[in-house]
């Protein structure tokens, strides 16, 4: 006897669960009817066909429990050794009236559980061959044909019944199982909502929260230079008026000194009432060279500032840009002050601006010791940063702005030391479209290498 068995689906393994139950159920019953009772001749028969019967009982059960069928391939050979084993069993103990004949039944009820109406039908088959040959091998004078064919109907009605409940319970289990499918597939939908949900809001709290400190900021510097700015108009006012006396050299030198150092306080202070004033709401015509010179003349003031070297290097023919200029001098700011951050004494920044694509391409890039591969990715999400005192916000700023202008901007890896972030804006307001057919490929970074759209992490 070959043992060929298959992995089964779910509902199948269930089935055999319930099959080996009952198989055990009949073979314990079985052995306790036979040897409870009067013993007679026929006992030794009836014990070795119910030990072939737990033999196979047993290994079907160790079959189960590695999840697989045994003989699962092969459903009518297990009904055709089933209609055999119950049929000797009847045989050697009183001929078809025996209790074992119920087993017929139990054997209809595990198979329509198990397999399809057809083999449930074919199994019919087999038992109403095996109990025909039951009432043939009785003496002419001892057949009942009542009985005979009355076994023959129960056995047909029970396929039926069987078979139709069995349908009914595998169509009601392929029910729940896809429920439970969708079910799983609309938890992974809510789960992924929620966490879009959750990062919309958490981006929105730390926008706001910019806001507020860059507002709070701007009060602070309008307040400063308001309360500078009038003791400064009166020592101004009275450095004029000792200038219009009759006064020696070195005090006129003097004098004009402290004009020179006045005039540049004025300068400082007029700086910093520009960077104080609210953003401009509408869109100006402006240049890209203004924009970086007016980050740079407010940067000059950041720590660390006078001992880095800086290289602006602008291409030919930058086209005018039609945006918030406000906006994207905060841009570049901040990717200035993150590269000033980054390097360290002597260290050297680079700007590199070219016009592409309709619209400039800015690299920012700095000598420093880079950003780890691990990190790259989370690098424009609000909250994270590198930087002992930092707050995470500069960057999702910056990616916020620039896409608000219709641009792109990202930073892009590269073979030597540094980082480099890649900003790129149109001329006039790009739509999606655009944004996702260009790339970054416009220009050579550092080192001759070239970057493309693959090579930028956003």
């Amino acid at each position: 006897m070959g043992m060929i068995s298959t992995t089964a689906p779910r509902w199948e393994l269930a089935a055999e669960n319930i099959a080996v139950k009952i198989r055990w159920v009949g073979v314990v019953v079985g052995y306790l009817a036979v040897n409870f009772a009067p013993h007679d001749a026929s006992t030794p028969a009836l014990n070795a066909i119910l030990a072939l019967g737990a033999a196979y009982t047993l290994i079907d059960t160790a079959f189960s429990f590695r999840g697989r069928v045994f003989l699962g391939e092969y459903p009518l050979l297990i009904s055709a050794m089933e209609a055999l084993f119950i049929g000797l069993l009847c045989h050697f103990h009183t001929g078809p009236e025996s209790p074992f004949r119920i087993y017929y039944i139990l054997s209809l009820i595990v198979c329509a559980i198990r397999n399809s109406p057809r083999v449930t039908l074919a199994t019919c088959f087999f038992h109403g061959v095996s109990v025909t040959a039951l009432y043939l091998s009785l003496p002419g004078d001892q057949r009942d044909v009542f009985s005979w064919i009355l076994t023959l109907v129960v056995l047909g009605w029970v396929t039926w019944a069987a078979s139709s409940l069995a349908l009914l319970l595998k169509r009601f289990s392929e029910h729940l199982s896809r429920l439970n499918d969708s079910l799983r597939e609309q938890q992974s939908q809510l789960e992924a909502r929620i966490e879009e949900r959750t990062r919309d809001l958490q981006e929105a709290q730390a926008k706001v929260l910019h806001q507020e400190k860059m507002a709070a900021f701007g009060l602070l510097a309008a307040g400063i230079a308001h309360e500078v700015g009038n003791p400064l108009t009166s020592i101004s006012s009275i450095v004029q008026m000792l200038e219009r006396r009759n006064l020696d050299e070195y005090t006129r030198d003097r004098l004009a000194l402290v004009s020179g150092q006045l005039q540049r306080i004025r300068g400082t202070l007029r700086e910093l009432i520009e960077f104080s004033r609210p953003a401009a709401s509408e869109r100006v015509r402006c240049t890209l060279r203004e924009i970086i010179d007016e980050a740079l003349n407010i940067a000059k003031y950041y720590r660390g500032m006078k001992s880095r070297q800086i290289a602006v290097q602008f291409g030919p023919s930058l086209p005018t840009m039609f945006a918030y200029r406000d906006q994207l001098v905060q841009v570049f700011l901040n990717l200035i002050l993150n590269a000033i951050d980054a390097t360290s004494r002597n260290g050297r920044i680079e700007i590199i601006a070219w016009a592409s694509d309709g619209g400039v391409t800015v690299d920012v890039s700095d000598d420093g010791p880079g950003v780890p591969a691990e990190q790259r990715p989370r690098l424009f999400q609000p909250y994270f940063t590198t930087k002992k005192h930092g707050t995470g916000l500069g960057l999702f700023v910056t990616r916020k702005l620039v896409e608000g202008h219709g641009g792109t901007v990202g930073y892009v890896p590269g073979t030597g030391p540094g980082a480099r972030f890649r900003s790129w804006l149109p001329t006039t307001a790009a739509s999606t479209a655009d944004l996702k057919s260009r790339d970054f490929d416009s220009r050579p970074a550092r080192e001759g290498r070239h970057a493309s759209a693959s090579d930028i992490v956003t």
